[in-house]
């Protein structure tokens, strides 16, 4: 028995506009591939999922598909929002920017259940930044932080730009210290210019990647640095 894909009836028009583009005009979308439904695979043969949250529940999934074929995981994140709020009836109600931006640093989030994906052969995962506009609808059934306010859809406003990472050397891009500085997560968090709590973030996922390892503690504090490159690294990275 195959086990579905995402249900196309509830995705949203930024996750369909982004399996159509990588797709490409000679792929397919919602395209069987042995036990499971990808979201899309290219002219080239390339695997292709969008995932928009957490990796965690992608693992077996992933894992699967990699013995099919190269498997490339497309990652939006939200540089720029616009939330568009109507009400019930349709008519709209404000259209303001969102203050939060997001940023490559966000990838550690959805990595967070998921630390070991990276390493699977044939595993590309594409950060891709974009804008989006968010509409959402004054109809009681949301969330009570948003006061009852549902997401109705997100929708691709512009691709900006996307970052591929397939080996090793691509994550040590998130290391902003040379080989063999020592760097503790407060360091991390001034020098990437991120919250403390996402840099404690990055940073599992780093150490649990064998790109940085923890090497000593200076208080309460881990103190890190960046592995050795070695010829044998995974992914030939």
């Amino acid at each position: 028995m195959r086990t579905p894909g995402i249900g196309t009836e509830r995705e949203s028009s930024l996750h369909r506009s982004l399996k159509i583009r990588y797709a490409g005009p000679e792929g397919q979308t919602e395209k069987p591939v042995g036990d499971y439904v990808c979201d899309a695979v290219s002219g080239s043969g390339e695997i292709i999922e969008v995932q928009t949250g957490s990796f965690g529940p992608l693992k077996r999934k992933i894992q699967a598909l990699a013995l099919q074929g190269p498997v490339r995981i497309i990652h939006p994140v939200i540089v720029h929002k616009t939330i568009e709020l109507r009400e019930k009836n349709g008519g709209t109600v404000s259209l303001r920017k969102s203050p939060r931006r997001g940023s490559e640093w966000d990838l550690f989030k959805a990595l967070l259940y998921a630390p070991l994906l990276p390493l699977t052969c044939g595993l590309t995962i594409e950060l891709v930044m974009v804008d989006v506009l968010e509409k959402r609808v004054q109809d009681g059934c949301g969330s009570w932080r948003r006061k009852g306010v549902s997401i109705a859809d997100r929708e691709l406003s512009a691709f900006l730009r996307a970052m591929p990472l397939s080996g090793k050397g691509d994550y040590r891009a998130f290391v902003p210290f040379p080989a063999g500085k020592e760097f503790t997560t407060r360091s991390l968090a001034e020098k990437a210019r991120i919250r403390l709590n996402l840099a404690g973030k990055t940073l599992y996922v780093l150490t649990k990647l064998g790109v940085v390892e923890r090497v000593r503690k200076a208080g309460n504090a881990w103190v890190y640095q960046m592995e050795s490159q070695d010829p044998a690294d995974w992914r030939s990275g």
